[in-house]
């Protein structure tokens, strides 16, 4: 529930009817907002309001894709087995690969070989995004994010995304691995802990989120993803509203099978360094 915020600094500034005849109820209603420790359930200015109405309605759409996937128990217990043994297996076999890959990062460009980012994972019951730290074979030189803001114009997707295909900041391991999903692999440890899941819509930023409408915060009605339709649909070659259609069809349709199809189109991508054809068909979703 929204809270009355108020202050109690605003106490002494009311004026006082014994001091001053002509203060009239207006100008009283006009002094600093008294704030007080206990919590109601109503907002204490106009603008709060309508802040509280605007938040609403951006999480309604999303509560109703999330009440219609927390129906699908089965699914949901089958997903999560899968994605606990599928991960544990892929560690184990890529523990040697990944060391030697440390290694050559480090030797490039100077620095920890993985990459740490906060992202958001799900939306909470508050209405506020749920972060986790979500880790990568770093494939751009140290510092890089302090870098970004100087290539904001050079931006080549519209919405609340940045991507740039010849992005000066990445080094040549990591031209390879990302053509190749490999600087994805660390992930797998974020599916294993339960952040991720194998299949699902690609986890974005909490900048991104911020500047997220009602339909495209529907994408987190469900846990992200190492790998989906957008990462074998085309990846930096369709843009934000192409990559929330993309997640959202896989929202309304997705099961074991749809789940298995990806992951073998995903293993294509790897070998090809090129996305798959996703098929996208609307009239095909379910509700």
């Amino acid at each position: 529930m929204p809270t009355a915020e108020f202050s109690a600094a605003g106490a002494a500034n009311v004026p006082s009817a014994s001091a001053s005849g002509d203060v009239n109820a207006a100008d009283a209603v006009q002094a600093d907002v008294v704030p007080a420790d206990l919590r109601t359930p109503v907002a204490g200015t106009r603008d709060r309001a309508r802040e509280e109405e605007r938040s609403v309605r951006r999480l309604t759409l999303m509560r109703s894709a999330q009440a219609f996937d927390r129906e699908r128990l089965g699914y949901r217990f089958v997903k999560r087995g899968f994605d606990i043994v599928f991960s544990a297996l892929v560690i184990a076999v890529g523990l040697v690969p990944s060391a030697v890959l440390c290694a050559a990062i480090a030797v490039e460009s100077p620095g920890c070989p993985l990459y740490r980012q906060r992202r958001v994972g799900r939306i909470g019951a508050d209405g506020r995004p749920r972060e986790f730290t979500m880790w990568k074979f770093r494939s751009m030189v140290k510092g890089a994010d302090k870098m970004k803001d100087a290539l904001l114009a050079e931006n080549e997707v519209e919405g609340p995304m940045f991507k740039m295909r010849d992005d000066p900041r990445v080094t040549r391991i990591g031209r390879f691995i990302r053509r190749h999903s490999i600087d994805e692999f660390p992930q797998f440890l974020n599916v294993f802990m339960g952040d991720m899941s194998v299949v699902g819509p690609r986890p974005p930023l909490p900048r991104e989120v911020a500047q997220y409408d009602e339909w495209a915060m529907q994408r987190l009605a469900v846990k992200p993803g190492l790998t989906g339709p957008w990462q074998v649909g085309g990846r930096s070659d369709v843009d934000f509203d192409d990559m929330v259609r993309l997640d959202l069809g896989y929202i309304a349709r997705r099961g074991v099978m749809t789940d298995l199809k990806l992951i073998l189109q995903t293993v294509a991508v790897v070998f090809t360094g090129k996305g798959a054809a996703y098929e996208l068909r609307p009239e095909t979703w379910t509700r």
